[in-house]
């Protein structure tokens, strides 16, 4: 008896490592994809996959999406301007197999395309759409990169320009540039509202002609405006016409008494 268990014991080791290397369990985000004897078998899983020992061999594809940072690039842009830019890239295998078998590293390679399209793509453009067309240049890369990686059965879904440094003689320029833009917009609002005032003043001027009375009743609301303040004494000229209708009165009186 323990000559047939010391004759069965490697049996049944080599019985488990078969078996151990015939059966491969895939979590959801995961597909295996099987080579038989070098032939492209296909995409598997999730779940219990079956494989012929020896036979059979899988390589893991995690379906998740990957965030990968793109290393700031030197780039001169379309107006000859030194820039470093750096990205950040979104992306998930749609197609296990042809991620495999279509190219080599498929993680290298995207972030390979990933710096020579962030380089191409700014260089064709000017350092203020950089700055300010942010999504628009987004947009451009994401294209571009999903374009190139679709053969792989890689789809990129987002693109995201994440830093531009600049020299500092260019951040100072920028500088300078957003001072004078402030005060240009503060001149023009001043001139906008002196233009406004003086378009009221005006149409008060010509009502004030139209009705000389007008400022009169302007005349005595200023009086009382004076009045409300803390004053003892108010000194004010009082306009001769407010006084002509008491003068014509006298007159009329001392004529008639006359």
């Amino acid at each position: 008896m323990p000559q047939l268990i010391q004759l069965l014991s490697p049996l049944v080791v080599i019985a488990i490592a078969v078996l151990a290397s015939a059966i491969r369990i895939l979590r959801e985000y995961e597909r295996g994809v099987v080579f038989r004897l070098g032939r492209l078998v296909g995409a598997k899983g999730p779940g219990l996959v079956l494989l012929i020992p020896f036979v059979d061999r899988m390589v893991r594809v995690s379906l998740r999406t990957v965030t990968m940072d793109v290393p700031p690039q030197d780039v001169i842009t379309r107006d000859n301007v030194s820039v470093k830019i750096n990205a950040v890239i979104y992306f998930r295998v749609m197609d296990a197999s042809k991620a495999i078998v279509e190219v080599e590293d498929f993680l290298y390679a995207t972030s390979q395309i990933a710096q020579t399209t962030l380089r191409a793509t700014a260089g064709q453009a000017e350092l203020d759409q950089i700055l300010a067309e942010r999504e628009e240049i987004n947009r451009r890369l994401q294209r571009v990169i999903d374009e190139q990686t679709e053969p792989w059965g890689v789809k990129v879904s987002v693109v995201e320009v994440k830093n531009v440094d600049l020299p500092q003689e260019m951040q100072r320029a920028i500088a300078r540039q957003a001072e004078a833009e402030r005060e240009r917009r503060a001149k023009v609002i001043n001139a906008e509202g002196e233009f406004q005032a003086s378009t009221r003043l005006a149409e008060a001027a010509a009502i004030i002609q139209r009705q000389p009375a007008a400022i009169q009743l302007r005349y005595l609301q200023t009086l009382a405006e004076i009045a409300t303040e803390n004053n003892s004494v108010t000194v004010f000229p009082v306009p001769v016409d407010m006084l002509r209708a008491f003068m014509d009165r006298l007159e009329r009186g001392s004529a008639g008494q006359g």
